[in-house]
């Protein structure tokens, strides 16, 4: 099993969170997304595995200190999802490839993907699940038929998650911006793509700010839980209620009350502040331009 995981993208609609990292660095839960994705790839015994970059490149590279193990691969040139895998040939094996978004946060197990891949015989296997918000691919009985630019009924969403054929990249030119789903629109007129249902495994997108914070939500509410790091002080008379994160090196102080936030590592809050719903990053430009909408 061998994978490419996909963390060149800009995150514009999570501006101005992404000025300060990539999309796939964002902590979850005081995880970073691209490690936590790693780490399921690890413990599919996957390899080798790639990770490409263009935007904030140096910022990738420094994360993928404790994976001795992963290439990165670095477009000077963004080549969008297609260009980025047809590059990504010269480092992979002549076997199926598993292709994973960087900037997703689930449970689906890739394995599972990877192995309904081979029985099937497919070129390309798709995960899909039924998720009104993205419902844009359109299927028949096992087969992708093909891509609506909107959600419609009738219709599954794309995880992000799929498994690839390495002769269908070959399709693509050498160097080439290329989106993945344009050369996938033609192989679903030939009949060449399937899927797989993951219905049942958790997934969330955090494409914008409202969506990384809903995310958040979802995996601590249950349990009114802030997740702090062992590193983090927090000042004894500090208030925290609902759910939270509060990442390494941070600092809450004395009287600072807190609700349903994500704090990043190396912020400080500072002493009788108040926020609600808020992402505070520790970047001085980013909070206060974001102090009138999020912090009170």
């Amino acid at each position: 099993m061998q994978a490419i995981v996909l963390a060149a993208g800009f995150g514009t609609r999570l501006r101005p969170y992404t000025n300060l990292r990539p999309k796939p660095l964002f902590p979850v839960a005081n995880q970073m997304l691209l490690h936590r994705l790693l780490d399921q790839l690890a413990a599919c015994e996957c390899w080798p595995v790639v990770v490409n970059a263009h935007y904030l490149p140096e910022q990738i590279e420094a994360a993928l200190d404790g994976y001795p193990n992963v290439e990165l691969q670095v477009e000077p040139e963004i080549l969008g999802t297609g260009g980025a895998l047809r590059k990504a040939l010269d480092s992979m094996n002549n076997e199926p490839i598993l292709v994973m978004n960087g900037d997703l946060y689930h449970e689906i197990n890739p394995e599972w993907v990877y192995h309904r891949h081979l029985l099937s015989k497919n070129d390309v296997t798709m995960a899909l699940h039924d998720y009104p918000r993205f419902n844009t691919v359109q299927v028949g009985g096992d087969r992708v038929l093909g891509f609506a630019e909107a959600a419609q009924t009738n219709c599954l969403a794309f995880t992000g998650i799929h498994v690839v054929d390495p002769e269908v990249l070959e399709r693509i030119a050498v160097g080439t911006f290329h989106h993945i789903i344009d050369l996938y629109q033609e192989l679903a007129r030939e009949d060449r793509i399937g899927y797989c249902r993951t219905d049942s495994a958790f997934w969330y997108d955090i494409g914008t700010p409202v969506d990384y914070l809903q995310l958040h939500g979802r995996l601590l509410e249950p349990v009114g839980d802030w997740e702090i790091a062992s590193t983090a002080q927090v000042a004894p008379d500090a208030h925290l209620s609902g759910w939270g994160c509060i990442g390494e090196n941070a600092a809450i102080g004395a009287g600072a009350v807190l609700h349903n936030c994500v704090v990043w590592s190396g912020a400080q809050v500072p002493k009788g502040a108040m926020a609600e719903g808020a992402i505070i990053t520790g970047d001085t430009a980013v909070d206060s331009q974001l102090q009138d909408e999020d912090i009170a």
